[in-house]
């Protein structure tokens, strides 16, 4: 039997940062992250084409900055780290959710902002992850399906206060670091809802959230009784908004910021939790040892 062993690697620069970062995340927390990419584990990364052919319910996956996330999981219920990423798109969490809105694209770029600041090798580790949402299905489903994140397992959560309904919050539980994202003012548009960062667009959307935010607050007001037209133009405000947005890059409309002193409990909703998770067991060997020596294999008698 042959083996072979891919090399690859990294420009100097690259390797600072990420070193850099580490070592503040390090001190800062007193915790080291579960893996080190290219020293205590080796990691391929984009050995995968990502899903970015266009269709009727994920046209915005082919816009120039729809997000594409290396995602990195464990091999079956009781294994080790895969030694590659896989890639995700929009389009896969489209099909996960059941059909395209702006909501899921939102909580997507969004985390896509996140993961930046959390995993700065760019490969997203789906085992370390806990994250909380609004009470939004889109929001939420999407917070589950990029983390991995579930209410069984108590790493999932809603949010106590009710202002960061639009907004995400993502803690890598092996570095102790957690993160608020969400968008930033002028692409914001649910009626009476603050941003809960600062940051603003310094670009213009094509069509003003003063206008999307009058046709859901009449939406809202009709008792679930809106007309067939206001019905179409809301799709097609949504569907054009999301477009319109990734025509830019996501730091552009989206906005992350590390929390300091984090604790899980401060910020999710005591009521809408599983009183007794279960015990996730399908990542608990994924830095098991390898075997010392290869199988040797017994002569057919």
């Amino acid at each position: 039997m042959k083996y072979c062993i891919r090399t690859f690697t990294f420009s100097p620069d690259r390797w600072l940062a990420f070193g850099l970062l580490l070592l503040f995340m390090a001190s800062a927390t007193g915790a080291e992250p579960s893996y080190k990419e290219g020293e205590t584990i080796f990691i391929e990364t984009r050995v995968e084409a990502p899903d970015r052919n266009p269709t009727w319910y994920a046209s915005m996956v082919a816009r120039p900055y729809a997000p594409v996330f290396e995602m990195l999981a464990t091999q079956g219920t009781q294994g080790r780290y895969y030694p590659y990423t896989y890639p995700v798109t929009l389009k896969d969490l489209v099909r996960f959710h059941g059909h395209d809105c702006e909501g899921t694209s939102h909580a997507a770029n969004a985390a896509w902002v996140a993961f930046k600041t959390l995993f700065p090798d760019g490969i997203i580790d789906r085992s370390v992850l806990r994250g909380i949402s609004g009470e939004s299905p889109c929001w939420s489903d999407a917070v589950a399906f990029l983390t991995g994140a579930r209410l069984q397992y108590g790493n999932l959560g809603f949010f106590k206060d009710r202002r960061y309904s639009h907004a995400i919050v993502l803690y890598r539980e092996d570095t102790n670091v957690a993160v608020a994202a969400t968008w930033k003012a002028g692409i914001n548009n649910i009626p009476g809802e603050p941003v809960m960062l600062p940051g603003k667009v310094a670009w213009q959307p094509r069509i003003t959230m003063k206008d999307v935010e009058a046709l859901k607050a009449v939406v809202k007001q009709s008792g679930g009784k809106p007309t067939p037209y206001q019905v179409d133009l809301m799709r097609y405000q949504q569907w054009a908004h999301i477009n319109d947005i990734l025509e830019h890059p996501l730091e552009a409309s989206y906005q992350a910021q590390i929390i300091e002193n984090f604790k899980w409990e401060d910020w999710i909703d005591p009521a809408k939790i599983v009183a007794k998770p279960h015990e996730r067991t399908d990542t608990r060997l994924k830095n098991y040892p390898y075997r010392s020596r290869p199988v040797v294999e017994v002569p057919e008698r």
